[in-house]
């Protein structure tokens, strides 16, 4: 009997092991992106590459952790319809406390199958900004506004939320507080931490944009972070159009002194490369032509500057324009994707100051004859190391050369020590003046 007994323990212990187990393997996932920047295409790609491999993972939900001041309309509209077309409901959580979905991330929020904020936070502020510079009549802004305020309200009423507070947030600039935003029903719920969402969220029901119901399971879930790529990182890095302004301007120098001395290679190598990854960041970024024009009459300026002279004003106007153009170059919709003005007048600075230099002194040399042998020694000081009758040696940057005197006869014979100077010569035979009737040769 206690035989009996003990593998009735067994099998027991067996059986609960395994619906324990069963138990663990049952527990939900919900992969969680953090979307800490600006809104342009490099986020545009995290977002992407996060939707898949939630689907990848069967995640009951991908929790996005926004906190963004804004950024491109164009990116933001490719995010929100990523979002919109997910096959896993995608929850957008604005996060921690101080965090925003400012401009383009009200966007997202609104975008989202369950749209959140913990308290301290805020969302609206998404009037458009025109990125490419210039000024638009008023039909334009007008066109822009409107077709702006259909986006928004294309998925909005669709996710039962109020569109016309939304559309406040576009036309009005309009921004909300958390409990604002909720009260307004803007979002969905208010929690202030991702455990207390989770909970409030499972068991609801909600609709996705084609209007079917699904039902979360999230409570206790396994929340899962997705890390950013080494890839995105440096993508990331190279979005800064701070980092991209100081790339163009290291890789040019770099390329104008591989040019001045020929064969070093690394300067050129090293200076291509940073030039075109500039490039590459540049062309992802909204660009101002006006503000390239002002760059191009900068180098103008300054090569102009360097090979005739100005007194410097060519150089100061040249600065100018260069500092105009590098702090205007990008048509940013926010302040953070903005050249800093620091780095903008510094760059300038440093940059004309160091073309002018350069360039003054590779065309002073190529204005340079090349001399050697006695035709180095014209213009330079020499020393008479023996009375010259009126020839005699000479003394010449620690070389002794024959000299002849062009001296007056009273002048006649010229001492040992006396200082000369090189006016020409004849076969290897110097001609040389007392150093102080000589006249300096251009």
């Amino acid at each position: 009997m206690t035989h009996r007994a003990g593998w009735f323990a067994i099998l027991i212990g067996l059986s609960g092991s395994m619906l324990g187990g069963h138990a663990n393997a049952a527990q939900p996932i919900v992969d969680k992106m953090v979307l800490s920047d600006t809104i342009q295409p490099v986020t545009a790609g995290e977002l992407d590459r996060a939707l898949k491999e939630a689907n990848r993972d069967g995640a009951q939900a991908l929790l996005v952790e926004l906190n963004t001041p804004g950024g491109l309309l164009d990116s933001t509209r490719t995010m929100a319809g990523a979002i919109l077309s997910s096959r896993v409901p995608v929850i957008v959580y604005v996060s921690p406390a101080g965090a925003r979905a400012g401009s383009a991330g009200f966007f997202l929020l609104e975008s989202a199958d369950v749209a959140a904020m913990a308290p301290g936070t805020n969302a609206g502020a998404a009037h458009p900004v025109l990125e490419f510079g210039g000024q638009p009549d008023d039909t334009m802004k007008q066109k822009i506004e409107n077709d702006t305020e259909a986006f928004l309200r294309s998925y909005v009423t669709k996710r039962n939320r109020n569109a016309e507070a939304a559309e406040a947030a576009v036309h009005s600039s309009h921004s909300y507080t958390a409990e604002e935003a909720l009260t307004q029903h803007l979002i969905d719920i208010t929690a202030s931490n991702e455990t207390q969402l989770l909970a409030s969220l499972d068991g609801r029901e909600i609709t996705r944009l084609d209007g079917s119901k699904q039902t979360l399971h999230v409570g206790g879930a396994q929340i899962r972070v997705l890390k950013t790529s080494l890839r995105d990182e440096l993508l990331g890095w190279l979005m800064d159009p701070n980092i991209a302004l100081l790339l163009l301007v290291g890789g040019a120098l770099l390329i104008y002194l591989e040019f001045n001395t020929p064969g070093t290679v690394v300067p050129g190598a090293l200076g291509t490369l940073m030039v075109m990854l500039a490039i590459f960041a540049l062309n992802l970024l909204p660009i101002r032509f006006t503000s390239v024009l002002l760059l191009l009459a900068a180098l103008v300026l300054l090569l102009m500057e360097a090979k005739f002279g100005g007194h410097g004003v060519l150089a100061v106007a040249g600065i100018i324009c260069l500092a105009f153009g590098t702090l205007t170059l990008v048509a940013a919709p926010v302040p953070e994707m903005g050249v800093n003005p620091w780095v903008a007048f510094a760059v300038s600075a440093g940059f004309g100051g160091i073309t002018v230099l350069l360039v003054r002194l590779a065309t002073r040399a190529r204005r340079m004859k090349i001399r050697l042998g006695a035709d180095a020694m014209i213009n330079s000081t020499a020393t008479a190391m023996e009375p010259l009758t009126p020839e005699g040696h000479v003394l010449v940057e620690g070389e002794i050369w024959r000299a002849v005197a062009q001296a007056p006869a009273d002048q006649m014979p010229v001492p040992a020590g006396a200082r000369l100077r090189v006016v020409g010569h004849e076969q290897y035979l110097l001609q040389v003046v007392p150093a102080e009737d000589a006249k300096p040769l251009a």
